[in-house]
């Protein structure tokens, strides 16, 4: 029967990429469905945690978007593009890391992906190389995100056995900064120069490939505010975590937990960016990132239940099948988590299917959080929203996919950033852990 249950399973997760967007959500309530009363599994747990850490955060964020913060945010990072242009490839990773990092959501990425593409064009420089590292740079930065509800979700699991919040963040960031940083170094040579690229060149003869230019950004008045009032709260949500942790123990018995209060601190801000910066909360609803969340809350809660539904019924069977091989090679838990966050989309939902497994087999915390970046995998199959939108936006061709699906821009940048993140954080995390 694990076979048959195995294969709904991965049948249920391949449905939901051919739905795409929130399609793998409904597809791993199907997928749940068909394993309960078919295969008569016990439902495993819906991951509400980590949903509402989403909900929270999204809210937030779109708050601030509403509020013109986005916007404002998007302003300076074209600044930084265009007053460094010969450098876009190393900036624009940069850009979309950073702002994922603070946000917790690598959606962030749609509005600063068109400007990227607009530099390189201006500067003759290949689109697909700043592109496909930028959308590479917001997945792998959910790891070292203090909102991310990847990182809170791991840190829950993590603290029991002796390794902190704050601990966790200074191995993942450190170490994801300088993958990134020499995978984009790598990626600067990656394909033809954009004026040897025949696709370029058709299109251009063609009157396909235009310049926009500089955009014309005009502040809203409440634009400044509600990305300090942002900034604000993700501060408080680090210095709360470190108040409370076994390590320094500010507070010793705290009436809030972390999750709940970063939950508490997100809904605060939302509030405060309302009232402050006088903006109208009905437009929150229709905001992109607020839809963009909601949807990635439908997906968290489909896959992950999916997920944790078939692990919980054969936890035995996994741990004499994997145990073994975990303790004789536990860089294979990286292995594992990229191509099973290859299907399930979501670092979350990986981390929630598989970290308390192996954690359970025995696998080394050092070894569990040096791993973690692999959980980002998400380029891997080209439907992801981030990867879509780049490769629209990029009307040179270069940033394109292939005929053989897996021969697209994004897969070497991807592979060799986390492989280099996975490096660096064994290497810190023996220092730090």
């Amino acid at each position: 029967m694990i076979v048959v249950e195995l294969a709904i399973v991965l049948l249920a997760i391949w449905l939901g990429a051919r739905l795409g967007g929130i399609g793998i959500g409904f597809a791993g309530g199907l997928g749940v469905l068909a394993l309960t009363l078919v295969c008569g599994l016990k439902p495993g747990a819906i991951p509400f945690d980590v949903i509402e850490i989403i909900m929270a955060v999204i809210a937030a964020i779109a708050a601030m978007q509403v509020a013109g913060g986005m916007d404002y945010l998007v302003s300076l990072a074209e600044r930084l593009l265009r007053r460094h242009p010969r450098y876009v490839t190393l900036l624009a990773p940069l850009v979309t890391y950073t702002m994922t990092l603070l946000a917790g959501t690598g959606h962030t990425a749609f509005s600063t992906l068109p400007v990227i593409a607009e530099v390189a064009k201006e500067q003759g420089v290949r689109p697909s190389r700043p592109l496909s590292i930028a959308v590479v740079a917001s997945q792998i930065a959910i790891t070292a995100s203090p909102l991310s509800a990847a990182v809170v979700f791991f840190a829950s699991l993590l603290e029991p056995r002796g390794v902190s919040y704050i601990a966790l963040l200074a191995v993942a960031i450190p170490s994801t900064m300088i993958g990134l940083f020499l995978a984009a170094l790598v990626t600067n040579f990656l394909g033809k120069e954009l004026h040897e690229d025949e696709v370029y060149q058709a299109r251009l003869a063609k009157g396909e490939v235009k310049l926009r230019g500089a955009s014309r950004y005009q502040e809203k008045p409440g634009a400044k505010r509600s990305v300090l009032l942002f900034l604000a709260g993700i501060a408080a949500v680090v210095l709360y975590a470190t108040a409370i942790s076994d390590g320094v123990g500010l507070i010793a018995d705290p009436p809030l937990p972390r999750n709940e209060a970063i939950v508490v601190f997100m809904l605060t801000i939302a509030t405060l960016i309302a009232l402050f910066c006088k903006i109208d909360t009905g437009a929150i609803l229709s905001a992109s990132t607020f839809k963009s969340g909601m949807s990635a809350c439908v997906c968290v809660m489909g896959v992950a239940w999916l997920g944790d539904t078939f692990v919980k019924a054969h936890i035995g069977e996994i741990q004499q099948l994997a145990g073994g091989l975990l303790q004789q090679a536990p860089w294979l838990l990286a292995v594992a988590l990229f191509f099973a966050s290859m299907l399930l989309y979501s670092q979350a939902a990986t981390a929630k299917a598989l970290m308390p497994a192996a954690l359970l087999l025995g696998v080394s915390p050092h070894t569990a959080v040096a791993s973690f970046a692999a959980v980002s995998a998400l380029f891997v199959l080209p439907t992801y929203p981030t990867l879509l939108a780049a490769v629209e936006m990029d009307d040179t061709g270069s940033t394109r996919i292939g005929n053989y699906v897996f021969n697209h821009a994004f897969i070497v940048p991807g592979v060799l950033a986390i492989v280099l993140s996975v490096l660096f954080g064994f290497l810190i995390g023996g220092v730090v852990l």
